[in-house]
């Protein structure tokens, strides 16, 4: 199996990697890649002309596409771009592996729904995004399903890992810097580590990339266990850090 993954030196790429590689060849693809790392093709995920030219250069039998504009607030005064990464490129994988019988994996998040609801989010509630960052994820969706490709579409929430930018490394940044943190305390969700996504990932591939039955496509919902707020995520890696030797008491 030649599987392609863009988004390869992200945070769940790079966890993707390792499982990932017990499955076949993997194409690394990415818009930044680490100095001197020959491994992965450098490719800007918004020019959807040559990623198009990639995928018939490569013919990758399953795409796996773990990039995304994740920048919330930024995102707000580059719409255009974030609509490019997170809708228009999705869409442009999802079109290539419908003309050629291929399976797409896509990452989205709850930031497609309201942040209304009292429990957990199901995959039939509806959306209602209140950002441009949940909409232009929102619009991936969409590009996907429309195109008709035989795909699974893994929403997740508060996702963190060792590498990349998430709230686990800006927390402890910031605490390394400040005497003092200001974290908001009415925000809940399920925070989620990158690897415990990246397994599930894998067993949804083995599962469903070579099932052709259409019906099997669709939207899946995957977040560890556990509801915090931003506040009390931010009281746990603290403690754990301290405890770790990782911040000084």
């Amino acid at each position: 199996m030649k599987i392609l993954l863009s988004g390869a030196s992200g945070q769940l790429g790079q966890e993707l990697l390792p499982l990932l590689e017990q499955r076949g060849d993997v194409v690394r693809v990415d818009q930044f890649t680490p100095e001197g790392d020959r491994r992965i093709i450098r490719q800007d995920l918004g020019d959807l002309r040559q990623l198009e030219l990639l995928l018939n250069r490569m013919r990758p039998d399953v795409v796996i596409n773990a990039a995304a504009y994740t920048a919330v607030d930024q995102a707000e005064d580059h719409s255009e771009l974030a609509f490019r990464i997170n809708a228009e490129m999705p869409g442009c994988l999802a079109r290539w592996c419908s003309v050629n019988d291929r399976f797409l994996m896509h990452y989205s998040t709850d930031y497609v729904f309201s942040g209304e609801s009292e429990r957990p989010w199901r995959e039939q509630d509806p959306t209602g995004p209140l950002n441009v960052y949940g909409e232009s994820k929102l619009g991936g969706e969409q590009a996907i399903s429309a195109n008709g490709c035989r795909h699974a579409i893994i929403r997740s929430s508060w996702v963190y890992s060792g590498h990349g930018n998430n709230f686990v490394l800006t927390m402890l940044r910031l605490a390394s810097q400040r005497p003092e943190l200001s974290v908001v305390a009415d925000q809940v969700g399920c925070p989620t580590w990158a690897r415990n996504l990246a397994r599930v990932s894998s067993l949804v591939l083995e599962r469903l990339s070579a099932d052709p039955d259409p019906a099997r496509s669709g939207l899946y919902h995957y977040c560890d266990g556990g509801v915090v707020s931003w506040f009390d995520f931010a009281h746990a890696i603290f403690r754990t850090a301290h405890k770790l030797g990782l911040l000084a008491s």
